[in-house]
């Protein structure tokens, strides 16, 4: 698909506000459950995964039409990989969603009376996180390009706010799944933060769950149908 580069212009500031409300959601609905039930980590965890999985489907409603609501480097890559946008496109898209998850962060911040910027101090890259992250990154990706590929890719503001809300439980990571969003939450020392030495981790674990995912798609699904 080839843009012009207004269209491309529109694209980015999309997928750059989208990022932004996502990494938002994420961070301040962290920064809430913690205030609104201190000390217990499965409920702060179950609040911070409900919105986030419908934060996700409404932005993914929206963004959709105009920029396919990526968010999400990986996303953005496998989309050029099998021929959905142009490898110009996908590399720009990369900086406006890293950017805008910092942009996010720093508003969740603000909005909860923290420091505008503060460097997260929470450690998360063990072993089984990093395979967690793997097995998370590949999962949103199939779930995202197997329903596009099938035809049925109007179910997916609802599969991705859905399986996102799951895996936040069945991985120990609380699944990332997203390179940007890792860089946002170095940002905010909070409940949904990752320190700075966890990053690299994550960001590799991810691409690899990505490349894996790209290669099970292109195996089970190898043509594009139509919806019926």
């Amino acid at each position: 698909m080839s843009f012009s580069s207004t269209n491309l212009t529109r694209r980015l500031l999309g997928e750059l506000l989208g990022s932004a409300f996502l990494s938002a959601i994420v961070i301040g609905s962290g920064i809430a459950a913690q205030n609104l039930s201190p000390g217990n980590v499965g409920l702060e965890l179950l609040e911070n995964a409900l919105v986030t999985g419908a934060g996700l489907y409404v932005l993914i409603l929206v963004f959709g039409p105009l920029s396919g609501a990526h968010f999400n480097p990986v996303v953005s890559l496998v989309n050029a990989a099998t021929g959905g946008m142009s490898w110009f496109a996908a590399v720009a898209y990369i900086p406006a969603q890293v950017i805008g998850c910092v942009l996010g962060a720093i508003g969740a911040n603000v909005m909860f009376s923290l420091q505008w910027i503060s460097i997260s101090t929470h450690h998360r890259a063990s072993g089984p996180h990093l395979f967690a992250e793997v097995v998370a990154t590949l999962g949103l990706i199939l779930v995202i390009f197997a329903l596009s590929r099938n035809g049925h890719h109007a179910h997916t503001p609802a599969a991705v706010g859905a399986y996102i809300t799951a895996a936040y439980f069945f991985t120990s990571s609380t699944s990332f799944a997203n390179p940007a969003i890792a860089v946002g939450r170095i940002f905010s020392n909070t409940f949904a933060g990752i320190a700075p030495a966890s990053v690299g981790g994550f960001v590799l674990a991810e691409l690899l769950g990505g490349a894996a995912a790209l290669g099970l798609l292109l195996y089970l699904f190898p043509t594009t149908k139509e919806p019926a």
